[in-house]
């Protein structure tokens, strides 16, 4: 007794389940109708099982046929995926990536780990800093690629979405709107900074700066323990963390822009391939609007 799925059974009884019709099936796989209804029988002998119900005029899948389904779109999706990966010349060397602390720690690892699994070859080297200070290393030739943050009247590189941003603090922040806002904050030099400062600045609120670091770690636990408040990007935001929009008349904060530099010096295909990685997958986590 056969055992084995044919991927090329498997392809046509994807197609006859996704237009619940043979002939059109047999168009979108190349093949007549008589052709398609053949091999379905044929992976029907080898299920044991009636994967569609036909009559004169529709063709239903039935019970058997979806719990196949789930499988059938798994196996063709992996199939596709080997061909791919062993017909496609291998991307093979390192790319250095420049990105602020938070991207780092939030966006970077599944974005970089994913594309490790297409491209298995390529070796990345994250150096976290200012965004401004990275594009600096950029056109100085020590990074190929940088994840910045630009304020939405001054958009630079190639956006990847438009983030909010959010006023942040511990669970049990209390503010006393007639004392200075202790603030938790990245070094200057920092888009979300300079936005938080002068939106504070417009309804005449005092502040000082309890801490400056371009370590998110360190701002999490300093705002945990007390220390202030802060601001972030809505994707950057540690689970601990409350947002504080509007509480205690604080100022509304606009969204900013996400966006990829690329090293134009740089032409190699691993860091091409980076790239355009870094800006689909981002885009997915994010409403990517025009500038």
């Amino acid at each position: 007794m056969q055992r084995d799925l044919e991927i090329d059974l498997l392809r046509s009884f994807v197609a006859v389940a996704a237009q619940s019709n043979f002939t059109r099936a047999g168009r979108a796989v190349g093949r007549t109708q008589s052709a398609v209804s053949l091999q379905i029988k044929r992976l029907e002998d080898i299920v044991g099982k009636s994967l569609f119900a036909r009559d004169r005029h529709s063709v239903t899948i039935t019970r058997a046929g979806e719990d196949l389904l789930v499988y059938a779109n798994r196996i063709l999706d992996v199939n596709d995926a080997a061909l791919s990966q062993i017909r496609r010349p291998a991307a093979e060397g390192l790319v250095r990536v420049g990105a602020p602390d938070d991207y780092a720690t939030f966006l970077l690892p599944p974005i970089l780990t994913a594309f490790n699994k297409e491209h298995p070859r390529v070796r990345f080297e994250v150096t976290c800093d200012n965004g401004c200070d990275l594009i600096a290393q950029m056109e100085a030739d020590e990074v190929d690629l940088v994840l910045a943050t630009h304020p939405q009247e001054d958009v630079a590189g190639e956006i990847a979405r438009f983030e909010p941003m959010h006023w942040v603090a511990a669970p049990d922040f209390v503010d006393d709107p007639e004392a200075a806002l202790s603030l938790v904050l990245f070094p200057k030099g920092c888009v979300c900074r300079g936005i938080a400062l002068q939106a504070l600045k417009d309804i005449e609120r005092d502040w000082h700066i309890a801490y400056s670091t371009r370590s998110i770690g360190l701002m999490e636990h300093a705002i945990l323990a007390g220390s202030g408040v802060s601001v972030m990007e809505a994707s950057i935001i540690p689970d601990g963390l409350r947002v504080i929009d509007g509480y205690a008349g604080l100022p509304p904060l606009p969204e900013v822009v996400i966006a990829v530099h690329r090293n134009a010096g740089d032409t190699r295909e691993p860091v091409s391939l980076a790239g355009d990685f870094l800006l689909a997958e981002l885009g997915k986590r994010g409403t990517p609007k025009a500038a």
